[in-house]
């Protein structure tokens, strides 16, 4: 069975690719991701493991079927969206799904704020999923112009973080 982190890398491969569909098949573990207008829909099955057979992640849109309580998220994202030009700034998103930390933990302070200098490496929050705590890289080098989700939030896959104003 592939690791999660396998798993994530072709996903971004496929995302910044052209590559509309891709089918993988190994050993009883199926993946299928199919690309339409910019969403990715990831499949996994792995027949040895039936209660956990398939996992399917989308990236929250205004437009997906979302449960309630992401809803008001999306409100309040779309009105950010609505407030600022977002075309010229890069979007940090969540590469699963999880709960989303500022900080390391709570005596502590956040990662990053709005006007922080990021690095490419620089690390901006914590995306924990099933008690792992998994660290979010900036991926672009800029400055942190606005943070979009609040500490303790469930975030979505592909859920918008962070803006940064690249350099």
């Amino acid at each position: 069975m592939l690791k999660i982190q396998e798993i994530r890398e072709i996903i971004k491969l496929i995302d910044q690719s052209s590559i509309n569909e891709f089918s993988f098949d190994q050993d009883g573990t199926k993946i299928k991701m199919k690309k339409q207008t910019q969403e990715v829909e990831t499949v996994v099955r792995s027949s040895p493991a039936p209660a956990v057979d398939t996992i399917q992640a989308q990236p929250v849109t205004p437009t997906a079927p979302v449960a309630q309580p992401a809803v008001e998220a999306l409100k309040q994202e779309e009105v950010v969206e609505a407030s600022v030009d977002t075309s010229n700034l890069h979007k940090i998103t969540s590469p699963m799904v999880g709960t989303f930390y500022a900080a390391s933990s709570p005596d502590v302070s956040d990662y990053v704020e709005v006007g922080s200098k990021v690095t490419n490496d620089s690390v901006v929050c914590i995306v924990e999923a099933m008690k792992l705590f998994n660290e979010i890289e900036a991926e672009v080098k800029g400055e942190i112009v606005e943070i979009l989700v609040q500490n303790g939030q469930l975030v979505e896959y592909g859920q918008p973080l962070f803006l940064v104003k690249p350099e």
